[in-house]
């Protein structure tokens, strides 16, 4: 097997010019569909805050067509967004990395962002602009998963429950399948690089005891193009969120199918932070209270079980995923007059993330649909999960950034975790303004911004201490800065 370790830099790069036109093209695309005209049960929400108190009432938002657009299409549907006295602009992202980049340069107010970008953006880690990005809450929890190709399945590889914890088992069927490739061709996909699905992918592979440093690439690809560019041959597996796992599924048979959900990786995991500039919270305090107080609602309404098969309904139009089967007749624009109406198949792709009815897929014939609440989390924690006194999802544990960090400095993305680490923290998670804004809307939320995550929700039964992030880093035998062995003739 070739151990040479892989330019990640040269790849990236040279990676971004073969799908730069795809790209472009999704671009132009998106700046057209974006949702135009608020909606008439939206217009009739009566103000509770006066727009004219606001530093700022005028707002772009943006937002990525993948299902954890749904608060965004719920707060901008249902007048969440009026009701706090904003009037917002949403735009509709190519990709995580504009989505974050839109945020830096000050294209967008706010937007969602993936997972460790606000975290890496503090540190600069490698791939992450070095800006004062804060987030005061989650949008969800959960939603992704990891998709592999059907030739990964021919090989022996099946979904991760089906190995009942055995990682060494899974370690022999990852490893022979990729001994049997070329290292060109040794792909996995991401949306993004310094973030926590490139971790998760990482992590995976390290705990199987297979070295991704040195066994595969990882590129970057937006998520609608994940199933095309798997159907070409640009990669062995990716992850991204819902329902772009599905849509390799179903509507694309034969494509791939779901190895592990990330949920499976580290159940809690944040997902998606609404990202804001550090400006921005100082400019317009009263502003990002409104903003963050729609989003929490927003978030609330998604999260409610009788809500979830509209959500999934919401989402599916044009403006938002577009994701409907072309076969399922549908009308051309989803309103809240014939929602009630769409026929079943309409949420064939947006609807197990958001439901929970989740189909692993595979190759066999075999049904493997698993029913979880927990499948996103927006906000209403499962009761099977371990949390704090009043958690809830869209709370942010500072100890959570500092996880983040040490997988920075596992993979080589920064040398060190910062000696200043948790101050780092403290500019970026803005726990502290949570509880204010929660404390206005009568939401409680969990007294300590750190927390230990325990052994049962990591893949690896390894659970985190955030009092010592540098002895946890230093436990895996698999990281960049380990001690390389030398012989003498």
């Amino acid at each position: 097997m070739n151990h040479d370790r892989l330019n990640r830099r040269d790849f990236l790069k040279g990676f971004g010019a073969s799908v730069a036109a795809t790209t472009l093209a999704s671009c132009a695309v998106s700046a057209n569909r974006a949702p135009q005209g608020l909606p008439q049960m939206a217009a009739e929400v009566e103000p509770i805050i006066d727009p004219q108190t606001l530093e700022k009432p005028n707002l772009t938002i943006g937002y990525v067509p993948v299902n954890d657009c749904a608060p965004f299409a719920i707060a901008w549907e249902k007048g969440f967004f009026r009701k706090y006295g904003l009037n917002v602009k949403l735009s509709r992202e190519a990709s995580w990395a504009t989505s974050r980049d839109g945020v830096i340069f000050g294209r967008l107010d706010a937007s969602p962002v993936v997972s460790g970008a606000v975290t890496n953006a503090r540190i600069g880690a490698e791939g992450a602009r070095h800006a004062p990005m804060c987030a005061a809450m989650t949008i969800h929890r959960h939603g992704n998963a990891m998709t592999m190709n059907r030739a990964m399945w021919e090989s022996g590889i099946r979904p991760w429950h089906e190995y009942k914890g055995d990682l060494e088992a899974f370690g022999r069927d990852f490893r022979r399948y990729f001994e049997g490739l070329p290292s060109d061709q040794r792909i996995w996909a991401v949306v993004l690089s310094s973030a926590i699905y490139e971790y998760f992918i990482r992590y995976v592979s390290a705990a199987a005891g297979v070295d991704p440093l040195s066994e595969f690439r990882v590129i970057i690809v937006p998520p609608p193009q994940m199933v095309t560019n798997m159907r070409i041959g640009a990669m062995q597996a990716y992850m991204v969120a819902e329902p772009w796992n599905t849509r390799a599924i179903r509507g694309n048979e034969g494509i791939g199918f779901t190895f592990a959900q990330g949920k499976e990786v580290w159940r809690g995991h944040p997902d998606r932070l609404l990202a804001v500039m550090e400006p921005f919270i100082n400019e317009n305090p009263k502003t990002y209270r409104s903003l963050v107080k729609a989003m929490i609602e927003a978030c609330q309404y998604c999260s409610k079980p009788e809500n979830r098969a509209e959500v999934a309904k919401i989402i599916t139009g044009r403006s938002f995923t577009g994701a409907r089967p072309k076969t399922c007749k549908t009308p051309p624009l989803i309103t809240p007059d014939n929602l009630p109406s769409l026929p079943e198949c309409a949420t064939k792709f947006t609807g197990p993330g958001i439901i929970g009815e989740y189909n692993y897929g595979g190759f066999d014939s075999k049904d493997r649909t698993i029913a979880a609440a927990d499948t996103t989390i927006f906000y209403d924690f499962p009761t099977d999960l371990p949390t704090p006194a009043n958690a809830h999802s869209t709370f942010l544990w500072r100890s959570q950034s500092l996880w983040l960090m040490t997988q920075a400095a596992r993979w080589g993305q920064i040398r060190e975790i910062p000696a200043n680490a948790d101050e780092l923290t403290k500019k970026a998670w803005r726990s502290d303004l949570y509880r204010e804004i929660a404390a206005e809307m009568g939401i409680n939320c969990p007294s300590e911004d750190y927390k230990v995550e325990p052994a049962t929700v990591f893949i690896d039964q390894k659970g985190f201490d955030p009092s010592d992030p540098v002895g946890y880093l230093k436990s895996f035998e698999i990281r960049a800065d380990r001690p390389k062995p030398f012989y003498l003739s």
